[in-house]
């Protein structure tokens, strides 16, 4: 017997807080004489130790410190001077024999684990990098032949999913299908019955959700727009030995919301402040079939929706077959290409072909494999013909690079595409009103979702951007031909820049609805654009993408940083020629222009510039470039000089007196900048 009380109640860090986690906090000594052990829980497989511990807490100081320290003051330990916690600490007990492991392929979408290993017979330190799955065997050696013949079976224990009871009755039904939904792909990986949601058996006391050897979707009764898919996995093979999924019921806004302004112009079932119980029913199933997707190992393929070209996207029969993304996994929420007049109704992501061929390469059993090595062969061999088509490729979620691996992004078009989304956006906002509309409430509603709509607008204008200094990041092995890295071309990049200054840079009035404004707040469109235009400008001048288009211009005729400035200071500054007047969308867009240049003069400290390493399962490969020692001072004093004329000579010319004195201010700017006092 050995008497673990203190290590359980005191403040043992593996049952307690880390030190980085209380400097967050703003917490102190550790108060022993307040904590205490709330309760030990035992199961087969896992122990769950429930604790109460309390700390003294910092308070702010009086007077704000000239060099503020992070963190955060929890407002019980700003008026107590103590903060208490609960704390849950889970063990869980491992196989006896670890599950062979599956090698990770870049090529594919899986959540890995590693370790190293210093094998003596190699000349250097090793690291095996395996997928996360769960363990799904025959139940016998007949049972694996019949597999290996065609036919399909059932595992010897399949992966089963309870609803939490504490669910809503009425979206129960939901949840067990997007369960339930997955039960395709694995028949395509040879396993039948292989996963299934299953109601809780609410009278049996033998169960309890603190058991690990049950799975569920746990629904939680709170505020928060979110939900969750994690695992418990044994490090040593990547073997799933558990998931509770969470859900919050704040989740439902966060669908209704994204729901209304990706589809209202084509569904009416979206144009209400309520969704019915069958529309926001199949929402939560969509939910809930996304997050098993990644209790199964599976992580976001930002990459799928590339697969479809963007007029497809329009096509009624295409999608009916093969939806508007091939793969749930992705964040492509809904079809909001489709036009009014397409007809389409199915407009939700569904478990598509990449969904069936990941889990087919994560849960086939290879009956006669000898080892984790061989069956990596086998799958390589299979690997290398499925990715030769695009609907089976992965895309990873890290890419800072690849235009093709965005989220909430449809189509192989991003310009295409969001012309399409801003044609259903300028459909719907003027809408809002009525659809929003309750005698009797305010008009919160009608802000949140005007505001809906101008992120939603952004987001476009942020797909269409990352094409601009893009950089395809296709995962290859040896054995496989063409490169890993591709330049996006020159035409797509300079066509990413026409549509941003016709669809952003140009005011989009559409988004300035007076009637809308007047009710919400007058200025909230102005502040609006030009965030958007400032967060879009500034990521077009950002250093790193500089940096990549001085480089990707040394060894091919790709589009360049003189052309990007070029491009942007014409189209920017396009009153100077015209000589229109300058509205105060225009001129605090042409002042962010000019700020965001003279800041490249003289950077003022070096930039990380990152790339995804090729075959690692998250790594990047990190650069500093000091921005002082490049090209781009010299270019951004070669076009302020030039724009600096330019303003001299319109600003004489210019009727409007505003248009003017704004003018008038800049070539001040410019001076000041270009010639220091």
């Amino acid at each position: 017997m050995i008497d673990v009380t203190d290590m359980f109640k005191g403040d043992n860090q593996v049952f307690s807080m880390g030190p980085f986690d209380k400097q967050i906090y703003k917490l102190g000594k550790f108060e022993q004489d307040r904590s205490y052990i709330q309760s030990i829980r035992s199961y087969p497989i896992n122990t769950e130790i429930r604790t109460v511990k309390t700390f003294s807490s910092q308070t702010p100081p009086l007077t704000p410190s000239p060099t503020p320290q992070p963190g955060i003051y929890l407002p019980v330990g700003v008026n107590t001077g103590v903060v208490t916690l609960e704390f849950n600490t889970s063990m869980i007990i491992l196989p006896k024999v670890p599950m062979r492991k599956r090698y990770f392929d870049a090529r594919v979408g899986y959540f890995a684990n590693s370790y190293g290993t210093f094998e003596e017979e190699s000349q250097q330190a090793e690291r095996e990098v395996f997928a996360v799955r769960w363990r799904l065997e025959p139940k016998n050696a007949e049972e694996a032949q019949r597999q290996k013949n065609g036919e399909i079976i059932e595992p010897a224990q399949p992966i089963v999913f309870y609803i939490d009871p504490a669910t809503p009755e009425k979206w129960r039904k939901y949840l067990k299908q997007g369960v339930d939904d997955w039960q395709k792909a694995f028949e395509k990986a040879g396993w039948k019955n292989a996963i299934r949601g299953e109601y809780w058996p609410e009278n049996d006391t033998t169960m309890s959700l603190e058991d690990a050897r049950f799975s569920v979707i746990r629904y939680f009764a709170a505020d928060i727009q979110n939900a969750y898919g994690p695992n418990v996995h044994d490090p040593r093979s990547g073997e799933i030995l558990e998931s509770h999924i969470g859900w919050y019921h704040n989740v439902m806004r966060l669908l209704r919301n994204w729901y209304m302004v990706q589809t209202a112009a084509v569904d009416p079932r979206a144009r209400s402040k309520e969704f019915d119980d069958d529309l926001m029913g199949q929402l939560i199933r969509f939910v809930s079939s996304h997050e098993v997707g990644h209790t199964l190992g599976l992580r976001h393929n930002m990459g799928a929706s590339s697969a479809t070209p963007v007029e497809m996207l329009r096509n009624k029969e295409f999608v009916a077959k093969n939806g508007h993304t091939s793969s749930i996994m992705d964040y492509a929420r809904f079809n909001y290409v489709a036009q009014p007049e397409d007809g389409l109704t199915d407009l939700f992501p569904r478990i598509g072909d990449y969904d069936e061929w990941a889990i087919e390469w994560g849960y086939r059993y290879f009956a006669d494999a000898s080892s984790a090595e061989d069956e990596k062969k086998r799958l390589n061999d299979l690997t290398k013909e499925k990715v030769k088509n695009p609907r089976l490729a992965f895309g990873t979620e890290v890419s800072p690079h690849d235009p093709r691996y965005q989220t909430e992004d449809l189509g192989d078009d991003a310009m295409k595409a969001s012309e399409y989304g801003i044609m259903n956006l300028k459909r719907i906002l003027p809408k809002l009103s009525e659809w929003s509309k309750e005698d009797g409430e305010s008009y919160a509603e009608l802000e949140e979702m005007y505001n809906q709509v101008v992120a939603q607008f952004r987001r476009y204008m942020g797909h269409v951007t990352k094409n601009v200094g893009g950089i395809y990041d296709t995962p290859k092995t040896y054995d496989m031909p063409g490169t890993v890295y591709e330049t996006v071309p020159k035409a797509k990049q300079k066509a990413a820049v026409a549509f941003l200054h016709k669809q952003l840079f140009e005011t989009p009035q559409w988004m300035l609805d007076a009637n809308i404004l007047s009710r919400i707040r007058p200025d909230l469109g102005v502040e609006s654009l030009k965030g958007i235009q400032e967060a879009i400008l500034g990521g077009l001048l950002a250093g790193d993408r500089a940096v990549r288009l001085m480089e990707t211009a040394q060894t091919a005729e790709h589009y360049n940083l003189d052309e990007l400035m070029t491009d942007l200071r014409t189209g920017i500054f396009s009153e100077l020629t015209t000589r229109k007047s300058i509205d105060i969308y225009r001129r605090n867009l042409q002042k962010v222009f000019v700020e965001g240049v003279i800041e490249l003069l003289d950077p003022q400290r070096p930039i990380s510039v990152f790339y995804i390493s090729p075959g690692g399962a998250y790594g990047f490969t990190r650069r500093l470039v000091d921005l002082k020692t490049t090209d781009l001072p010299s270019l951004a004093r070669g076009h302020l000089e030039t724009l600096l004329a330019q303003v001299r000579t319109a600003a004489p010319a210019t009727a409007d007196k505003m248009s003017r004195y704004h003018l008038q201010d800049l070539a001040k700017r410019l001076d000041l900048a270009l010639n220091p006092r």
